[in-house]
């Protein structure tokens, strides 16, 4: 068995695309995942797999929800160890003077194409946000906020040429958490 997060993209965020965690807790189990636990209500599920190709579990999973709740949203899954590369990886944690709270992790499903990073880069020179690509994750430090930032999924998607969705660093925490 191999343990796998879930991290669904655009569920109950602003009372759009509602799903109760029972009901998404359900519909993982009808998929025949095993372990299930959710995590708040913005689409994080931790579950184990005997299944081992990726792209397969993101399918049936997408596809149940049309399905299901007749959503069409975006599904990111990665390994209990992925996920702990990642939490291992931060680079704004190194110097130990960041507040925590201003942290979060965008997970790309794919590795991103460089070819526009100059425009990211460019978005953040009159910012105080900060973000470090690493592999397929970005490392943000977003000092005003994350309502405030122009780094947002869709502005990575358009310009990375990835699917992507972010969770905060408290999230990311109790995933591995949870997971372990």
């Amino acid at each position: 068995m191999i343990t796998y997060i879930a991290l669904l993209r655009g569920i109950n965020v602003s009372g759009h695309n509602k799903i109760k965690m029972v009901e998404l807790k359900q519909l993982f189990v009808d998929l025949a995942f095993q372990n299930i636990i959710t995590y708040i209500q913005s689409g994080n599920v931790i579950f184990t797999s005997t299944e081992k190709k990726v792209s397969t579990i993101e399918d049936n999973i997408k596809d149940a929800i049309k399905t299901t709740f007749g959503y069409d949203i975006k599904v990111l899954v990665i390994t209990k160890n992925e996920l702990k590369t990642v939490f291992t990886s931060n680079p704004f944690l190194e110097s130990g003077t960041i507040e925590i709270t201003k942290l979060a992790v965008t997970f790309l499903k794919t590795t991103p194409n460089l070819e526009h990073l100059p425009q990211i880069t460019a978005l953040t020179s009159n910012s105080e946000d900060e973000f470090k690509i690493i592999k397929k994750s970005i490392f943000l430090h977003l000092p005003t906020g994350s309502v405030k930032t122009k780094l947002t999924n869709n502005l990575f998607e358009r310009k990375l040429k990835s699917d992507a969705t972010t969770r905060n660093w408290r999230t990311v925490t109790k995933l591995v958490e949870l997971s372990s």
